[in-house]
């Protein structure tokens, strides 16, 4: 890994690190209940508004638009304050985590616009050269254009993505199109959370939660579009669990995850143990309990289970090269829960 131009460390700016600073996920779903699906009737009558395929309402990874024949456009956001001290991984693990949603669906990026939060009388804008560094290198390695973007200054060092891609409209990869009797597969190990966490509490660098966050999602996307797959989502903010949750609940299926064969990095257990468990993947845990079939298995372990992940792994709905099975979809339970953990 490249070595920060600067001795501060980044992630001593931040409340918390990466995806784990996103807002609960119970209180984002009340926000955005309010809000409501996006109408298809527009008041100037001259405007032919292209048909949106997936919105607010499927709590899928990006908005999608049809824009001609068989082409959708993919559009997303995301941005998130330092996760590691190194800016230059920094840049790159925010690069690849907004990419993902792309993924995700199934497309692929076109261009990105940097978005970025500065705090400009406090930290050097070298390192904020290093972390647009990084981005750019990421975002040219999945063949996307980084074509400008906006900056403000703020207390808090921000930095991601919005990001425009191209897939089919037809083989879009869904939220709420799980199967029952489908295979549940899992493309990157979880623990970053906690890892992420004990790093920036003690400075102790993990090299390979680093190369995980880094790595993009492309590979994986495209074995489930060869695999004939309709239903995937990324692991980032909510959890294993969280995310799995939305995806069982908006299929209207009931998610059993074989919790031996869940892949972990290296460090994660102990890391747990030793309380370096980040507020956001208890918050996580706390959301999702009434809808948890635990099985008998402990809180750590329901929250490694819920760990706040940044840029992690394509969850997805099938079987695909190089992805442990980490359990199946069966038929929905009519008591609430989702998620059943053997």
């Amino acid at each position: 890994m490249s070595a920060p131009p600067a001795l501060q460390r980044l992630t001593s700016y931040a409340r918390g690190g990466g995806c784990a600073c996103k807002i609960p996920p119970g209180e984002l779903e009340a926000v955005l209940a309010e809000l409501g699906a996006d109408e298809p009737a527009y008041d100037a009558p001259a405007y032919d508004a292209p048909m949106l395929l997936r919105g607010l309402d499927g709590g899928d990874d990006a908005a999608a638009v049809r824009l001609e024949g068989d082409t959708a456009i993919l559009a997303t956001a995301d941005f998130f304050t330092p996760v590691v001290d190194d800016p230059y991984d920094w840049g790159r693990i925010a690069a690849a985590n907004a990419l993902s949603d792309i993924y995700a669906m199934g497309g692929r990026p076109l261009v990105a616009v940097n978005l970025l939060a500065w705090p400009r009388d406090l930290l050097s804008f070298d390192i904020a050269r290093e972390v647009l560094r990084g981005g750019r290198d990421v975002a040219r390695q999945a063949g996307c254009h980084v074509a400008g973007g906006h900056s403000i200054d703020d207390a808090e060092p921000k930095y991601g993505m919005a990001v425009t891609g191209v897939a089919s409209a037809e083989r879009l990869l869904r939220n709420d199109a799980a199967q029952p009797g489908t295979l549940l597969s899992l493309t990157k190990p979880l623990g970053v959370g906690v890892l992420n966490n004990k790093h920036k509490a003690t400075g102790e660098v993990f090299a390979e939660a680093v190369a995980t966050m880094v790595r993009l999602n492309r590979a994986a996307a495209e074995a489930a579009l060869a695999a004939g797959i309709r239903a995937a989502t990324d692991v980032t903010g909510f959890g294993l669990l969280g995310h799995l949750h939305k995806m069982a609940r908006a299929s209207n299926v009931t998610a059993v995850v074989d919790v031996a064969a869940v892949p972990f990095l290296a460090g994660a257990r102990d890391a747990a143990r030793d309380g370096f468990i980040p507020g956001g993947s208890r918050r996580n845990l706390d959301w999702v309990q009434r809808h948890l079939d635990a099985g008998g298995y402990d809180e750590l372990e329901q929250l490694l289970l819920a760990d706040a992940q940044t840029s992690g792994g394509l969850l997805v709905a099938g079987a695909i090269p190089d992805a442990p099975v980490i359990g199946e979809f069966v038929d929905a339970r009519d008591d609430g829960i989702t998620i059943v953990l053997r």
